[in-house]
Protein backbone atom coordinates (compact mmCIF):
# COMPACT_ATOMS: atom_id res chain seq x y z
CA UNK A 1 0.00 0.00 0.00
CA UNK A 2 1.43 3.31 -1.06
CA UNK A 3 0.71 6.62 0.68
CA UNK A 4 0.76 10.01 -0.99
CA UNK A 5 3.89 11.02 0.96
CA UNK A 6 5.77 7.97 -0.32
CA UNK A 7 4.54 8.42 -3.90
CA UNK A 8 6.52 10.07 -6.64
CA UNK A 9 6.59 13.88 -6.91
CA UNK A 10 4.37 13.81 -10.00
CA UNK A 11 1.65 11.89 -8.11
CA UNK A 12 1.87 14.39 -5.23
CA UNK A 13 1.45 17.31 -7.67
CA UNK A 14 -1.51 15.59 -9.31
CA UNK A 15 -3.12 14.95 -5.92
CA UNK A 16 -2.54 18.61 -4.88
CA UNK A 17 -4.03 19.83 -8.16
CA UNK A 18 -7.21 17.76 -7.71
CA UNK A 19 -7.52 18.80 -4.05
CA UNK A 20 -7.19 22.50 -4.98
CA UNK A 21 -9.68 22.16 -7.85
CA UNK A 22 -12.18 20.41 -5.59
CA UNK A 23 -11.78 23.13 -2.92
CA UNK A 24 -12.36 25.96 -5.41
CA UNK A 25 -15.43 24.25 -6.87
CA UNK A 26 -16.82 23.64 -3.39
CA UNK A 27 -16.36 27.32 -2.45
CA UNK A 28 -18.05 28.48 -5.67
CA UNK A 29 -21.00 26.17 -5.04
CA UNK A 30 -21.37 27.50 -1.49
CA UNK A 31 -21.19 31.10 -2.75
CA UNK A 32 -23.79 30.39 -5.43
CA UNK A 33 -26.23 28.74 -3.02
CA UNK A 34 -25.91 31.46 -0.34
CA UNK A 35 -26.78 34.19 -2.84
CA UNK A 36 -23.50 36.07 -2.99
CA UNK A 37 -23.47 38.38 -5.99
CA UNK A 38 -20.14 39.04 -7.67
CA UNK A 39 -21.61 41.10 -10.52
CA UNK A 40 -22.59 44.28 -8.67
CA UNK A 41 -20.84 46.72 -6.42
CA UNK A 42 -21.93 46.53 -2.80
CA UNK A 43 -22.21 50.31 -2.66
CA UNK A 44 -25.27 50.93 -4.89
CA UNK A 45 -27.40 53.57 -3.20
CA UNK A 46 -30.50 53.46 -5.38
CA UNK A 47 -31.54 52.82 -8.91
CA UNK A 48 -33.38 55.29 -11.09
CA UNK A 49 -36.69 53.44 -10.92
CA UNK A 50 -36.55 53.44 -7.15
CA UNK A 51 -37.47 49.76 -6.87
CA UNK A 52 -34.09 48.70 -5.51
CA UNK A 53 -32.34 50.45 -2.71
CA UNK A 54 -29.25 49.62 -0.82
CA UNK A 55 -27.28 51.68 1.55
CA UNK A 56 -23.53 51.63 1.57
CA UNK A 57 -22.09 50.13 4.73
CA UNK A 58 -21.21 53.05 6.97
CA UNK A 59 -20.69 51.93 10.52
CA UNK A 60 -21.93 48.37 10.30
CA UNK A 61 -21.37 45.50 7.94
CA UNK A 62 -24.63 45.19 6.07
CA UNK A 63 -25.72 42.63 3.54
CA UNK A 64 -27.19 43.84 0.28
CA UNK A 65 -30.89 44.52 0.66
CA UNK A 66 -33.44 44.77 -2.07
CA UNK A 67 -36.84 46.38 -1.90
CA UNK A 68 -39.25 44.45 -4.06
CA UNK A 69 -42.74 45.72 -4.87
CA UNK A 70 -45.07 44.05 -2.39
CA UNK A 71 -48.36 44.95 -4.03
CA UNK A 72 -51.09 42.33 -3.83
CA UNK A 73 -53.55 42.22 -6.73
CA UNK A 74 -56.20 44.86 -6.05
CA UNK A 75 -54.17 46.86 -3.50
CA UNK A 76 -54.32 50.58 -4.11
CA UNK A 77 -50.77 51.34 -3.03
CA UNK A 78 -47.68 49.95 -1.33
CA UNK A 79 -44.42 51.12 0.23
CA UNK A 80 -42.73 50.85 -3.16
CA UNK A 81 -44.92 53.74 -4.42
CA UNK A 82 -42.87 56.15 -2.29
CA UNK A 83 -39.45 56.93 -3.77
CA UNK A 84 -36.71 58.58 -1.71
CA UNK A 85 -33.78 60.31 -3.40
CA UNK A 86 -31.06 62.11 -1.52
CA UNK A 87 -27.77 63.64 -2.44
CA UNK A 88 -25.09 65.99 -1.16
CA UNK A 89 -25.42 69.77 -1.44
CA UNK A 90 -23.15 72.68 -0.51
CA UNK A 91 -21.91 72.46 3.10
CA UNK A 92 -22.84 74.92 5.82
CA UNK A 93 -20.39 77.82 6.43
CA UNK A 94 -19.12 75.83 9.43
CA UNK A 95 -18.15 73.01 7.04
CA UNK A 96 -20.85 70.54 8.08
CA UNK A 97 -22.01 68.58 5.01
CA UNK A 98 -25.63 69.05 3.91
CA UNK A 99 -27.92 66.71 2.02
CA UNK A 100 -31.14 67.30 0.10
CA UNK A 101 -33.87 64.68 0.42
CA UNK A 102 -36.76 64.35 -2.03
CA UNK A 103 -39.71 62.11 -1.19
CA UNK A 104 -42.05 61.38 -4.12
CA UNK A 105 -45.41 59.65 -4.52
CA UNK A 106 -45.20 57.64 -7.75
CA UNK A 107 -48.33 55.52 -7.25
CA UNK A 108 -49.37 54.05 -10.61
CA UNK A 109 -53.02 53.82 -9.52
CA UNK A 110 -53.27 57.57 -8.94
CA UNK A 111 -53.56 57.17 -5.16
CA UNK A 112 -52.76 59.69 -2.46
CA UNK A 113 -50.62 58.09 0.25
CA UNK A 114 -50.85 59.12 3.91
CA UNK A 115 -49.10 58.04 7.09
CA UNK A 116 -45.69 57.79 5.44
CA UNK A 117 -43.17 56.59 8.02
CA UNK A 118 -39.47 56.14 7.32
CA UNK A 119 -36.77 54.09 9.00
CA UNK A 120 -34.32 56.83 9.92
CA UNK A 121 -32.17 55.69 12.86
CA UNK A 122 -31.22 58.51 15.25
CA UNK A 123 -31.84 61.15 12.56
CA UNK A 124 -30.74 64.65 13.56
CA UNK A 125 -29.75 67.80 11.74
CA UNK A 126 -27.65 70.87 12.46
CA UNK A 127 -30.06 72.74 10.16
CA UNK A 128 -33.66 73.25 11.27
CA UNK A 129 -36.22 71.17 9.34
CA UNK A 130 -39.91 72.14 9.22
CA UNK A 131 -41.52 69.46 11.46
CA UNK A 132 -44.66 69.51 9.27
CA UNK A 133 -42.50 68.17 6.42
CA UNK A 134 -40.25 65.72 8.28
CA UNK A 135 -40.02 64.83 11.95
CA UNK A 136 -38.34 62.08 13.97
CA UNK A 137 -40.87 60.63 16.41
CA UNK A 138 -38.56 58.11 18.06
CA UNK A 139 -35.57 55.97 17.18
CA UNK A 140 -35.91 54.65 13.60
CA UNK A 141 -39.37 56.22 13.10
CA UNK A 142 -39.77 59.47 11.17
CA UNK A 143 -43.05 60.81 9.79
CA UNK A 144 -43.40 62.66 6.47
CA UNK A 145 -45.87 65.51 5.78
CA UNK A 146 -47.15 65.39 9.38
CA UNK A 147 -48.86 62.09 8.48
CA UNK A 148 -51.13 63.82 5.96
CA UNK A 149 -51.63 62.46 2.42
CA UNK A 150 -48.97 63.11 -0.19
CA UNK A 151 -50.87 63.62 -3.44
CA UNK A 152 -50.11 61.42 -6.42
CA UNK A 153 -47.23 62.79 -8.49
CA UNK A 154 -46.24 65.27 -5.77
CA UNK A 155 -42.93 65.50 -3.96
CA UNK A 156 -41.63 66.97 -0.73
CA UNK A 157 -38.05 68.01 -0.18
CA UNK A 158 -35.94 69.23 2.69
CA UNK A 159 -32.29 69.69 3.56
CA UNK A 160 -30.44 68.40 6.58
CA UNK A 161 -26.91 68.92 7.83
CA UNK A 162 -24.88 66.21 9.51
CA UNK A 163 -21.41 64.72 9.33
CA UNK A 164 -22.76 61.68 7.45
CA UNK A 165 -25.67 60.72 5.21
CA UNK A 166 -28.57 58.97 6.93
CA UNK A 167 -29.93 55.92 5.09
CA UNK A 168 -33.68 56.52 4.79
CA UNK A 169 -36.19 53.88 3.72
CA UNK A 170 -39.99 53.58 3.80
CA UNK A 171 -41.20 51.51 6.75
CA UNK A 172 -44.99 51.95 6.43
CA UNK A 173 -47.72 53.79 4.51
CA UNK A 174 -51.51 54.15 4.71
CA UNK A 175 -53.43 53.85 1.45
Amino acid sequence: MTTVAAASPSLRRLFAFFAATFSVLLLLMIAFHTGLDFGESAHVLYENGGHRTQSAPHRKLLLRSEVEPDRIWGDKCSKSDIVINQGPTAPLPSGIPTYTVEIMNVCVNGCDIAGIHLSCGWFSSARLINPRIFKRLRYNDCVVNDGKPLANGRALSFQYANTFRYPLSVSSVVC
